[in-house]
């Protein structure tokens, strides 16, 4: 009986790593078959597995955090609005509802059924940034959600395998970018069928009717070990604050955060009222970093599933930036969402002070741009592009930050050479950033420089969404801050770090991404370490000697 037992155990474990495996192949088919530069380049999307009660089993590598974990939210409510029992096969669903999706209109979220003899034995979920969905753009210039775009409330995509044809002209009629938004929006179904299809050969394979076994072990085990990692850590609450720019006045994010025997939990009262331009954040969103961040740092090795995700729970005040209510603009909610792993990092840094950065660049430099191509006749907005560029991340407990680098998301950085030959962009530099990383006994990351200009001579627009230029990612213990972020002219002129503005033709727009916090005195950091800096033409030779105190 033990030895069948054992067997059982071994099975169910190497399905479990076969739903790895069958996600992020999920996700490849995603990155594979989109047609947006920052689905395909910089990975902005989430796949995942889920089982017939809405349980998120198993999650791509391969991801955004804010799109992965409230996708684990997303599933159930589509259950509850097309129960299980009333799905067909062949169904497809879909929504961009920013309260029940990823918190933004410009994410798409697809559900599809997957059965087997005729019967639902698992769902699977996929999103992916969608770069123009109608309204003002992706910009944070809206008063209401109304004005950022078009909404789509719970749809059938697909019915039986029959596209909604209704819906697609809609999607289609609203958008700056018909292709692109038509051709992403087929490849998260498709992406959705490949997923099916392998469970479907794996349950074959290991000739299982349904999950529930599967589901049961796989839930258990990672709640379990999540449980075991927090029974390590003391009991008590904590609390931090941190400021950053807002729209046009500095926002508060306030934490509360509370150990017990029952978990972690978060409370963002405190934090600041919902501002009335599209920087507001919903509360799946807040939750879904909040748990990113307390996930790194207390169970970064356990996998990431309803299981480990139970145990812990999110509130904000409603009418709070931090679950802000419908209609509230939210359309560039990541700005202030990308913020809460620092936020809650203060929290843990009186806890388990090694274990987390210090305060890093945080929201990534999404820089969208958009404007006439050189035949002016596709209209004022020929183009739209999105750009990914990202700061340097806090230095760590022995350890400097990573310069350039995205977290708490985790695209990548878009090409140079995608950018140029999708628009008429001429982008003259793009480098590290000297000396923007906070100084400490371990140094901040690096922020970056971009120079970028019309290749055509004619005027472009950024929708400028971009933070941590008036207020600096802080640096710890006795560590310098990090160097602000900047936007700007070459001629010299300042741009607001957010919303719409004209770069005229001739003009070269200029971007420096914030740097890292410090960790530690920098008089104590390592001799050979800051020759290297110098060196690698990370920091100048008068830093070396007046800040690090280099002979």
């Amino acid at each position: 009986m033990q030895q069948i037992d054992a067997s059982a155990s071994i099975d169910l474990q190497v399905m479990w790593h076969r739903l790895i495996a069958i996600v992020e192949e999920q996700a490849q088919v995603l990155i594979r078959t989109a047609f947006s530069p920052i689905v395909r380049e910089c990975a902005d999307l989430s796949a995942g597995v889920f089982d017939t009660s809405g349980n998120m089993l198993a999650q791509a590598i391969t991801g955004a955090p804010g799109h992965v974990n409230t996708m684990a939210e997303s599933v159930r409510h589509f259950m509850r609005r097309y129960p299980l029992q009333t799905m067909q096969p062949g169904d497809v669903f879909i929504t961009n509802d920013p309260w029940k999706g990823t918190g933004h209109l410009n994410d798409f979220v697809v559900v599809t059924p997957c059965f087997r003899n005729g019967r639902a034995v698992a769902l699977f979920c996929c999103t992916s940034h969608v770069m123009d969905i109608g309204g003002l753009g992706f910009g944070p210039d809206g008063s209401d959600v109304y004005m950022e775009g078009l909404h789509i409330p719970m749809l059938k995509l697909f019915e039986r395998g029959q596209v909604n044809e209704t819906l697609m002209a809609m999607i289609c009629g609203n958008t700056r970018q018909e292709v692109e938004t038509e051709g992403d929006t087929y490849a998260l179904a498709a992406c959705n069928d490949v997923g099916a299809t392998r469970l479907l050969e794996m349950m074959e394979e290991f000739e299982i009717d349904d999950l529930e076994a599967l589901s049961s072990h796989v839930l258990s085990r990672s709640r379990e070990a999540m449980i075991s990692e927090i029974s390590k850590l003391p009991k008590g609450t904590w609390k931090n604050s941190m400021t950053v720019d807002g729209y046009d006045t500095p926002i508060v994010l306030s934490a509360t955060l509370t150990i017990s025997d029952e978990g972690i939990h978060v409370d963002y009262s405190g934090s600041s009222a919902q501002s009335p331009r599209g920087i507001n954040v919903a509360i799946n969103y807040t939750a879904a970093y909040t748990m990113f961040g307390l996930a790194c740092a207390i169970g970064g090795r356990i996998p990431n599933n309803s299981g480990s995700l139970s145990m812990f729970t999110i509130t904000a005040p409603e009418g709070s930036v931090l679950n802000a209510l419908k209609p509230a603009p939210v359309s560039t909610r990541h700005v202030i969402g990308q913020m809460l792993p620092d936020v809650v990092f203060g929290c843990l840094r009186q806890v388990v002070p090694d274990r987390v950065p210090a305060e890093g660049a945080s929201s990534v430099w999404l820089i969208t741009m958009r404007g006439e191509t050189a035949d002016g006749r596709s209209g004022r907005y020929g183009f739209t592009v999105g750009f990914t560029s990202n700061g340097g991340t806090g230095a760590r407990s022995g350890k400097d930050g990573l310069s350039a680098t995205a977290f708490p998301t985790s695209l990548s950085g878009t090409p140079v050479e995608i950018a140029e030959t999708q628009t008429p962009l001429l982008f003259w530099r793009k480098e590290l950033r000297e000396g923007s990383g906070g100084a400490g006994k371990t140094r901040g990351g690096l922020g970056q420089v971009l120079e970028i200009e019309s290749a055509c001579n004619k005027p472009f627009q950024v929708l400028a969404s971009f933070d941590r230029i008036s207020f600096a990612a802080r640096g710890h213990e006795g560590a310098d801050d990090g160097s602000a972020g900047f936007i700007g002219l070459k001629s010299g002129q300042k741009l607001k770090g957010k919303g719409a503005q004209e770069v005229e033709a001739g003009e070269r727009l200029i971007l420096m991404t914030p740097g890292g916090g410090g960790r530690g005195n920098p008089r104590s950091r390592a001799q050979e370490d800051v020759a290297r800096d110098v060196r690698d033409g990370l920091i100048s030779i008068e830093v070396a000697r007046s800040v690090y105190g280099a002979r």
